[in-house]
């Protein structure tokens, strides 16, 4: 690699910021934080030579962007955005002869070989092969990144700044200056890029979203991507494929669909743990190749090609993500929403669909769904921030105008007796009363409790003694009495009982003051200290799911826990909520971000599912049941561990459907499974083969029973084998992607298993497993070290781990003694092969049916035609299965004689035809056929 002349050490010369490869002009510009972009020669060996050197610019730049036209390589364009905020650019004339115009010196003296160009001078136009167009519409907040859109001629450029967070300056001509547009995204923006052939300008968010905007229309993206749980910090179009690559600051990469806004692909575990470090994506369309830079680490990814795709492609039971599924008792049917506003019943004896209801909230997602107490009404919320109540006919009863006119996101709709609550976007409970009900669209009430979060609630859970808890995205828990609708308590992470109980809201707000000027610990939850050791566990504390422990009638009275939660961090805890106490806590999945759960009716099993699609279901029968004085950090005992989906599970649900007791798993990766609890998966919902839970049954019970016998007999025999059932949570503890197992005595490695997976319409899905939902199973062994070469999913690491050195092999005694193995071979003499007959003057005549059939046979045929016409011969050949037999008997003069056998068929044609010859003769009877086939 040459190196770059010029440039002096680190600690005499400012950093280099950005740097761009000039195409077809063979030169890099490299901006410095010493204000200076600075232009090397790609061609001069066997080092990079400084040509041109700008500097006096007002602030240093950042990033740079080049572009020139293909069809007219002299004409391109060199911009760039530095930290004040400013937008600069330099539109060159003739690019290919010279950048900049060289300055005329004195006779007799030597001129620099680094030309000094001067940022004004190109300001007062004095070098004509280029001029320069600037704005400063990001009010002093540093440009992330620019681009020249050559399609719209414009500049658009990004700042971390909430307001003017994106901002397009189109040229109109030279002498005009440029027109701005302002497009506005909450918190700011990291990275854009924009695809020329859909006009879409893509945006990485700080607020953990990706958003899609039309160049027309600053008032809101068109589309918007989410599913990153931390701010996004790099994206880039794919632009052949029409997909899109985004990458976020807790090292997540996504593949999205730009057409479906969804995310076809997820890949995480592979990158480096490089706490603060900048990153930079690049794809290269040319080579299919994503290049990933962690400070001074590369990372190469390789997109797999069509042929690869095709033997790894998973057959998919739907075509958009699945957000809800529901348990119908009445009907017996499972009801599954999803991203494209679809309401799907399924059969649950054999998984197939019977009935689908489409469109029902235009092209919004369905984000929430509830059954009412009779079953026969199901309430669905869109993204467009609407309720509509349905019955099983596909007929709409009801419109609740939840977001009052707005597109919000409902994350759960809480039917009661007499009320219907809806949050999701709001720090106030959105409730409408059954009193309304009576016009088709029913306005929200007031609720009396009015505000008391400091977020937006996300979930609720009811219990029948009049008891309402509400969470937050924040962490914060609050306490309803739902008949009053005032808030009782908050629960806090103290392990001392309390008990708070307000008169008012506004004594609530008090008593929550005086309590925090009073205590440096504050009133709202976050996740206990074990937890926050972690990377990702101060990233997210909003808490995702509550659920009541119904089947525990006394156990809050005398201290138990009687509420569960998850929430970020894949941490679940156990609340007593009548005395505001946190009983227990631990982590379900660990390095899983956000999680989800649910319970059965009785009780006895907890659930829960994380972001690579697995599944875990643990014994809490007896847990937690008893009071304690110190939070109990241990993990009730792990019953199974499944992985029926490869991506995010988005929703969980328990039911009874006859005697058994199953669960249901809605995924984004476009599937639907049921699953034994707490054993196995039974199958995907909508597959082509059809299961039936009779006899999934009668194998589960013949299993078990195998197992048991299995283990008596183990134990009166006193052979010690290891275990088939449930392994200890200890054993089962998911590093990641629970691919690899940890032994209690291996060390920690700071490389994880990669995390891929994936599901597309394009590429039809992927599977990390031959079928779904197999418990998880020891594959250790099955990598040489912790940087292994997936294959899963459209990228691949390209970099292939050393393989074990083998030891000396052990020859069998089949090589090593062959006398004892073989008999000797026996000598023996080969035959000679007779020679082959002289060729006879008849070979040398010419070729045709005389010199080929013999004459008996053509005088037969002869007598048999006669004087017929050609078509008429024609009919007779197609007989011939008729004649042959009548014809052809004894031979005069040789004495062979032929014979026919055979079925005739309707039509008088013989099915099978064999012909017998009682002595050999020197043709054969497909003479006779092609004899036949000639006349």
């Amino acid at each position: 690699m040459a190196m770059v002349e010029g440039v002096e050490p680190l600690e005499d010369r400012l950093t280099v910021e950005d740097l761009v490869n000039m195409q077809r002009l063979f030169q890099i510009a490299v901006s410095c934080v010493s204000k200076e972009v600075c232009f090397y020669n790609l061609l001069s060996k066997p080092e990079y030579s400084l040509q041109y050197k700008l500097h006096g610019l007002h602030h240093p730049p950042i990033s740079l962007h080049y572009w020139y036209d293909p069809k007219r390589p002299e004409r391109a364009v060199l911009s760039f955005g530095d930290v004040g905020g400013q937008v600069s650019a330099v539109c060159f004339r003739s690019a290919l002869i010279s950048l900049f115009e060289h300055p005329s010196a004195a006779a007799g003296v030597e001129q620099d070989s680094t030309i000094n160009i001067s940022w004004i001078e190109l300001q007062q136009n004095r070098h004509h092969c280029c001029y320069t167009l600037t704005h400063a519409s990001h009010n002093g907040h540093l440009v992330r990144t620019v681009r020249f859109l050559s399609s719209l001629e414009a500049f658009v450029s990004c700042s971390s700044s909430d307001k003017n967070s994106l901002v397009l300056a189109r040229k109109e001509s030279k002498s005009r200056p440029l027109t701005i547009s302002v497009f506005n995204s909450k918190e700011g923006i990291s990275d854009l890029d924009y695809h020329p052939g859909l006009n879409l300008i893509a945006t990485a968010g700080v607020n953990n979203q990706v958003c899609l905007w039309d160049p027309r229309i600053v008032s809101k993206p068109v589309g918007i991507l989410r599913g990153h749980m931390t701010s996004v910090v790099a994206v880039q179009f794919m632009v052949e494929k029409k997909q899109l690559i985004s990458f976020s600051k807790d090292k997540v990469l996504k593949v999205w669909d730009v057409a479906s806004e969804r995310c076809i692909q997820r890949i995480s575990g592979i990158f480096p743990k490089i706490q603060g470090c900048k990153t930079l994506l690049f794809f290269h369309e040319e080579r299919s190749r994503l290049f990933l830079t962690f400070d001074s680490s590369l990372l190469v990814l390789e997109l797999k090609t069509e042929l690869e795709l095709e033997s790894g492609r998973r057959v998919m039971n739907r075509e958009s993500a699945v957000t809800c599924v529901l348990y119908n008792s009445l009907f017996r049917q499972v009801i599954s929403s999803d991203a494209s506003s679809a309401v799907t019943c399924w059969l649950m004896d054999t998984g197939q669909k019977f009935r689908q209801f489409s469109r029902c909230h235009g092209n919004a997602e369905i984000s929430a769904m509830a059954l009412d107490v009779t079953q026969t009404r199901l309430f669905t919320a869109g993204m467009d921030g609407v309720v509509k109540v349905w019955d099983f006919n596909g007929h709409c009863h009801h419109i609740l105008n939840a977001g009052r006119g707005q597109n919000v996101k409902i994350s759960q709709i809480l039917l009661l007796k007499g009320t219907v609550l809806v949050v999701g976007w709001e720090r106030m409970i959105t409730v409408f009363r059954l009193n309304s009900f009576s016009q088709y669209v029913v306005a929200p009430s007031e609720w009396k409790g009015g505000v008391q979060h400091r977020d937006d609630i996300l979930c609720a859970a009811f219990i029948p003694d009049q008891t309402l808890v509400t969470g937050s995205r924040d962490g914060e828990i609050i306490v309803w009495n739902n008949s009053t609708e005032n808030a009782l308590r908050k629960l806090t992470i103290h392990t001392r009982h309390q008990d708070l109980k307000f008169k008012s809201d506004s004594s609530l707000s008090k008593a929550s003051t005086s309590n925090d000027r009073q205590s440096s610990v504050s009133t709202v939850y976050k996740l206990p200290s074990s937890a926050l050791k972690r990377e990702e566990a101060s990233k997210s504390y909003g808490i995702t799911k509550f659920a009541f422990l119904e089947g525990r009638k006394g156990v809050a009275s005398a201290g138990g826990a009687d509420l569960v939660s998850c929430g970020g961090s894949g941490v679940v805890s156990f609340w007593n909520s009548r005395n505001a106490h946190l009983v227990a806590e631990f982590v379900a999945h660990d390095n899983s971000g956000s999680i989800t759960l649910t319970v059965d009716c009785r009780g006895r099993y907890l659930a829960t599912a994380d972001m690579e699609g697995g599944v875990k279901v643990w014994d809490i029968q007896f847990y937690c049941i008893h009071p304690s004085e110190t939070v109990t950090k241990q993990a009730p005992p792990l019953l199974s561990s499944l992985r029926p989906h490869v991506d995010r599970v988005t929703h969980l649900e328990t039911c009874f459907h006859g005697d058994s007791l199953f669960l249901l798993s809605a995924s984004v990766d476009c599937s639907l499974a049921l699953s034994f609890l707490p054993g196995h998966t039974i199958g995907i919902f909508g597959k082509t083969a059809h299961w039936s839970l009779e006899r999934a049954e009668e194998d589960l019970m013949e299993k078990e029973e195998s197992t048991r016998e299995k283990k008596e007999t183990e134990e009166c025999t006193g052979v010690q084998h290891k275990p088939v059932g449930p392994r200890s949570p200890e054993s089962l503890e998911d590093p990641g992607h629970c691919v690899v197992e940890k032994d209690d005595d291996e060390e920690q490695t700071d490389t994880q298993q990669p995390h891929i997976t994936c599901n597309s319409d394009a590429v039809q899905g992927w599977v990390l497993e031959e079928a779904h939902g197999l418990p998880m199973i020891d594959r250790k062994r099955l990598y040489a070290n912790r940087a292994l070469n997936s294959s899963i999913g459209v990228f691949t690491k390209l970099r292939l781990p050393e393989l074990t050195p083998v030891g000396e092999l052990t020859k069998p005694d089949l090589i090593t003694n062959p006398h004892l193995c073989f008999e000797t071979k026996r000598e023996s003499s080969i035959p000679t092969l007779p020679p082959f007959p002289k060729p006879r003057e008849s070979s040398k005549t010419a070729f045709g049916k005389k010199s080929l059939f013999p004459g008996e046979v053509l005088e037969q045929v002869d007598r048999l035609l006669g004087n017929q016409t050609n078509g008429e011969r024609v009919g007779v050949v197609k007989n011939y299965g008729k004649f042959i037999p009548r014809t052809l008997g004894r031979s005069r003069d040789t004495g062979t004689s032929w014979s026919f056998t055979g079925r005739k068929n309707s039509s008088g044609l013989f099915r099978k035809r064999v012909l017998f010859l009682s002595e050999p003769r020197v043709f054969t009877v497909g003479w006779v056929f092609i004899c036949l086939f000639i006349y």
